[in-house]
C-alpha cells in the first residue's frame, strides 16, 4: 500500500514531520517497508536554459550547448538529444550530482575532444517516465535556477507499508489515517460523504441473476447512469498522485475509480453506457465464455466465475476487473458507475484460477467495509460531476446491503491478564472509540462492556482482538518488562532433552568430520525397502503420494545413496553425505527410532583429489573413523564399545562390522555397501558408510558433580614394546588387543593392531598379529626386570584368552 505525505494530511490535520510518521506507522501496526523522498534524491537537479546550441565538431548526433543553470556564468554541455534546442527550458544536472536511473555520480568529461561540464537530462533519467524521446521540455515560465524537485511539485515523499490481510480498513487512506489519529499524530477529518440526489430514474437496471444458494456470492449491486459527461484528463493533482504511487492517469473517468480504491479502500468500476446492451445484471459465467479484459488479454470462463453482463455478453469479471467492449475512453458521453459487494473467497479463487490480479481483487478478497458501499458510489458520483459535468441518475440497487453488527461483551482486565499493561479505564475507552468502536455499559458489572466493532473491521472476532487493538495504539513500548520467577534463586533446568541434544550433537560431530548433511524423503519404495531389512505390510502407506513412495523407510541409507547417485550423474562426484532422521522398524510402539547415517564415495577434505588415490579411494576404514568420532562426540567412551566383524545383508560380508555394547545391544554398523544392493539402486561404487540408531546407545553415566576429574600427568616418559602372536585365523584382532589391555590396567595406557600376516614362515591355518603397547610408568622408572615381567604377564594372558603364542617361541 503506497500513499503520499500531502494525501494523507487530506485525512488527518497534523503537524507531525516524515520521520515521526513513519515511526508511529510502525509502531502502530502497518510496517513501514519504504520511503520514496523525491525532492532529496533530485536536489541537485535546477531549472536552466540553453542559450545557444552548436553542432559538435566531431560528432554528427551531438551538439554543444551553452547553459545558463543561475551561476554566476554559463557552462558548457555536450548533448546528445535530438530536441536540444536554443531557447529551451530543461532541466541540469552539475558535476557530483547522482543521475537516479543509472546510480552513478556524474562527473566533468571530455566528449569527442570537447569538455562537458554537466548533462542536460530526460524524465527517464530522473526516474519520472518509463522511456522518453529527448530532454525534458519545460514551459517557459520555469524559472532558471530553481530546483527542479521543488518547482515539479516532486517534493511530496511517498510511504509504502507492508499491509496484513487483516486489516482491509488499512488498503485505504483513510483509514491508516484514522489509526494515526488514534495514536496521537493529529486530528482525525472524518468528513460525511454528501448524499447525491438523483434527477431522474436510472434507466438501466441492476439485477442479480443467481439461484437462491449463490445470493452470497453477490449481496448487493448498485448502479447509477451519468449523462452528458465530458470526459478528459483527470486533475492535476490526482495525477501525481497515482502517478506516486506508480499508476498510469488514463483519463477522468477511470482514474476517479482509482483513486477512490486508494483513497477510501473502495473498488469501483465505470461502463460506458452507450456500448452497454439492455440491462446490467450478475449471473455465473457461462462455460466457455470468454472476456476481452482490459489489460489486453482474452480470459476463458467457468461456471465457478461471477460476472456482469448484459443481453450482449460478458462486461465484467466481477470484483476483478472490467471488460474493454464497454470500457471509458475520450468519446465516452454516459457512463454507468458500479459499486458492489462480492464473496470474498470466490473473488480469490476467480482471481487465482485465471491468474488475474488487480486493485480490486486485492481489496475484494481481503473485505470492504459493506456500509461505504452506496456512499463510495455517491462519493464517485459526486467526482464525475465536478471533473467532467453532467447529470446523475437515481441509484439503482440490487440486493440487500449486510448490516454487521459484532458484539462483544469485554472486560477492561482482560488488557492487563493477557499483556501484563495497566492502562486506565479512560485511555482504554478514548482508544477504541477513535478507532471507530461503540462503547455501551454492561449492567451490573463496573468492569465489562459492550463494544460493538465498526463495520470496515471484519477481522474483529473476539476479546483477544479487542486487546490487541487497544495495546497497538498504547504502545508495545510501554509493556514493562519482568524477569521469569525462579524458585529458590536456581539455574532453570535445561530446555532440551538428553535425545535433543544427541541429535544436535551428532549433527555437528559429522559436518566436522567434512560431511554435507542432507535431508530426504521419510518414504521410499517397496523394492528399496526390501533391501535394507524393510518392506513390511505394516510399514506400507495406505494412500502413497507417489508410487516410488509407498513405503515408510527401516534406514537412511537408500536415500543418501540416491542422493550421491543423482550428484554424481550431474558431474559432482565425490560425495560425502550425512543424514540425522528417523527410521522404521515396525508399528509398535518403540518401532520408530533416531538414526544417524552418513555414506562417501571418496575420502574427505584435499585428499579427495589426491594424486596417490585412485579414484573413489574409500575403503570401510573411513567409514570406521567416522563413527568413532560419532561416538566419542556423544560423550561414550570408545573403550567400552565392540567392534565385531559382520554386519547386515546390505553391508559387503568382509568388509564390514557391527559396533555393540554387549552381545545384546547393537547399535549400528559400518562398512561397504554390498555391490548387489548398489546394482540394485542404480549406484555406483565402491561406497561406503555407516548407520547408527541414536536411541539405542546408553546415555552417559550421570556424575554426582559437573566439576571436571583431575588432570594427571606422569614425569616418566612412556615405553613402547611391540609383540607378534602366531593365533588360529578364527581369532579377532580384537580379542587379542583386549586381552594385552586386562594384563595390566594400571601401567598400559594404550594398546593396537599394526600388522597382519598370512603367509611364508606362518602354520597353515594361522595368522600372525602384530600388537604395539604403551606402557606408562606413574610412580618412577622401570627397571629391566620389571618391564620383562610385564611383557611376561601379556604373553601368559593373550595365550590364556586365546590360545596364541608369542610368534618365534
Amino acid at each position: 500500500m503506497k500513499f503520499t505525505v500531502s494525501w494523507l494530511k487530506d485525512h488527518i490535520e497534523t503537524h507531525a514531520t516524515l520521520e515521526v510518521i513513519t515511526a508511529a506507522l510502525t509502531k502502530i501496526g502497518l510496517e513501514v517497508e519504504r520511503v520514496e523522498d523525491r525532492a532529496a534524491a533530485l536536489k541537485d537537479f535546477v531549472i536552466a536554459s540553453i542559450l545557444e546550441a552548436k553542432p559538435h565538431p566531431n560528432a554528427d548526433r551531438l551538439q554543444v550547448c551553452l547553459v545558463d543553470a543561475g551561476g554566476d556564468a554559463p557552462v558548457q554541455v555536450v548533448c546528445g538529444a535530438p530536441n536540444a534546442r536554443a531557447g529551451m527550458k530543461s532541466v541540469f544536472a552539475p558535476p557530483g550530482a547522482l543521475i537516479p536511473s543509472k546510480n552513478t555520480v556524474l562527473g566533468k568529461g571530455v566528449i569527442r575532444g570537447v569538455e562537458s561540464l554537466g548533462m542536460l537530462c530526460s524524465g527517464a533519467e530522473l526516474e519520472l517516465d518509463s522511456e522518453s524521446d529527448g530532454i525534458l521540455d519545460l514551459p517557459e515560465s520555469a524559472p532558471v535556477g530553481t530546483v527542479y524537485a521543488v518547482w515539479a511539485g516532486l517534493s511530496d515523499p511517498v510511504i509504502e507499508i507492508n499491509l496484513l490481510p487483516n486489516r482491509p480498513d488499512a488498503m485505504g487512506v483513510h483509514g491508516i489515517a484514522r489509526d494515526l489519529a488514534a495514536a496521537g499524530l493529529g486530528r482525525f477529518k472524518d468528513r460525511p460523504v454528501t448524499s447525491i440526489e438523483g434527477a431522474f430514474p436510472c434507466p438501466i437496471v441492476a439485477r442479480l441473476d443467481l439461484a437462491e444458494g449463490d445470493a452470497h456470492l453477490a449481496p448487493a449491486f448498485a448502479l447509477r447512469l451519468v449523462k452528458d459527461v465530458r470526459n478528459g484528463p483527470s486533475p492535476d493533482w490526482m495525477q501525481k498522485r497515482l502517478k506516486a504511487i506508480g499508476l498510469r492517469p488514463i483519463n477522468a473517468l477511470v482514474d476517479i475509480t482509482n483513486y477512490l480504491a486508494f483513497d477510501r479502500a473502495r473498488p469501483l468500476h465505470v461502463f460506458d453506457a452507450g456500448k452497454v446492451r439492455g440491462a446490467i445484471y450478475v449471473r455465473r459465467a457461462k462455460s466457455g465464455e470468454e472476456l476481452l479484459a482490459l489489460d489486453g488479454k482474452t480470459y476463458l470462463l467457468d461456471e465457478s466465475n461471477v460476472v456482469i453482463a448484459d443481453d450482449a455478453g460478458v462486461e465484467s469479471l466481477a470484483g476483478v476487473m472490467g471488460g474493454t467492449a464497454s470500457g471509458c475512453d475520450e468519446a465516452t458521453t454516459s457512463v454507468l458507475i458500479e459499486s458492489a459487494l462480492w464473496d470474498p473467497v470466490n473473488i480469490a479463487r476467480s482471481g487465482r484460477r485465471l491468474g488475474l490480479n488487480s486493485d480490486a481483487r486485492y481489496r475484494f478478497e481481503r473485505g470492504v467495509d459493506p456500509a461505504f458501499c452506496l456512499p463510495g458510489l455517491d462519493l464517485a458520483t459526486a467526482l464525475v460531476l465536478e471533473f467532467c459535468g453532467g447529470t446523475a441518475s437515481q441509484t439503482s440497487i440490487a440486493g440487500k446491503i449486510p448490516h454487521p453488527a459484532t458484539r462483544i461483551v469485554f472486560p477492561w482486565s482482560e488488557v492487563k491478564r493477557l499483556t501484563g499493561l495497566e492502562l486506565d479505564v479512560s485511555e482504554m475507552a478514548g482508544i477504541l472509540e477513535s478507532l471507530g468502536f461503540e462503547i455501551a455499559g454492561s449492567p451490573g458489572n463496573s468492569d465489562r462492556v459492550v463494544v460493538k466493532a465498526p463495520s470496515w473491521r471484519p477481522d474483529i472476532e473476539g476479546k483477544a482482538d479487542l486487546v490487541e487493538e487497544i495495546v497497538r495504539i498504547a504502545g508495545l513500548d510501554r509493556v514493562a518488562p519482568r524477569a521469569f520467577p525462579r524458585e529458590n534463586a536456581q539455574v532453570a533446568t535445561a530446555v532440551l532433552t538428553p535425545a535433543q541434544r544427541r541429535v544436535r550433537t551428532a549433527k555437528r560431530s559429522l559436518a566436522a568430520s567434512g560431511l554435507v548433511e542432507a535431508v530426504t524423503w521419510s518414504f521410499i519404495s517397496r523394492q528399496r525397502a526390501e533391501l535394507f531389512g524393510g518392506g513390511a505390510q505394516a510399514l506400507a502407506l495406505a494412500n502413497p503420494i507417489a508410487p516410488e513412495l509407498s513405503d515408510m523407510r527401516p534406514s537412511l541409507l537408500p536415500g543418501l545413496i540416491a542422493a550421491a547417485q543423482r550428484s554424481a550423474d550431474r558431474g559432482h562426484g565425490g560425495a560425502a553425505l550425512f543424514e540425522v532422521g528417523q527410521v522404521f522398524l515396525g508399528d509398535e510402539p518403540g518401532g520408530q527410532k533416531i538414526a544417524a547415517a552418513a555414506i562417501r564415495t571418496a575420502p574427505a577434505g584435499s585428499l579427495a583429489r589426491h594424486w596417490s588415490l585412485a579414484p573413489g579411494g574409500v575403503d570401510a576404514f573411513d567409514a570406521k573413523a567416522d563413527v568413532l568420532a560419532l561416538v566419542a562426540a556423544l560423550g561414550e567412551p570408545t573403550s567400552g564399545l565392540q567392534i565385531v566383524r559382520g554386519g547386515p545383508p546390505w553391508f559387503h560380508p568382509g568388509r564390514s562390522a557391527k559396533l555393540q555394547f554387549g552381545a545384546k545391544n547393537v547399535i549400528g554398523a559400518f562398512g561397504e555397501i554390498h555391490p548387489a544392493r548398489l546394482e540394485a539402486l542404480g549406484a555406483q561404487g565402491p561406497l561406503v558408510g555407516f548407520e547408527l540408531i541414536l536411541d539405542d546407545i546408553p546415555a552417559p553415566k550421570s556424575r554426582p558433580t559437573k566439576t571436571k576429574s583431575k588432570l594427571e600427568l606422569s614425569d616418566f616418559m612412556p615405553l613402547e614394546r611391540d609383540f607378534a602372536f602366531v593365533a588360529d585365523r578364527s581369532v579377532e584382532a580384537g580379542d587379542i588387543v583386549k586381552a594385552v589391555m586386562s594384563a595390566d590396567r594400571a601401567l598400559i595406557s594404550e594398546a593396537g593392531v599394526f600388522d597382519v600376516y598370512e603367509g611364508k614362515g606362518v602354520p597353515e591355518g594361522k595368522k600372525s598379529i602384530a600388537v604395539s603397547v604403551i606402557l606408562q610408568p606413574r610412580e618412577k622408572t622401570l627397571t629391566d626386570s620389571e618391564i620383562e615381567a610385564v611383557a611376561a604377564r601379556i604373553i601368559a594372558e593373550v595365550a590364556k584368552k586365546t590360545g596364541a603364542a608369542l610368534r618365534g617361541l
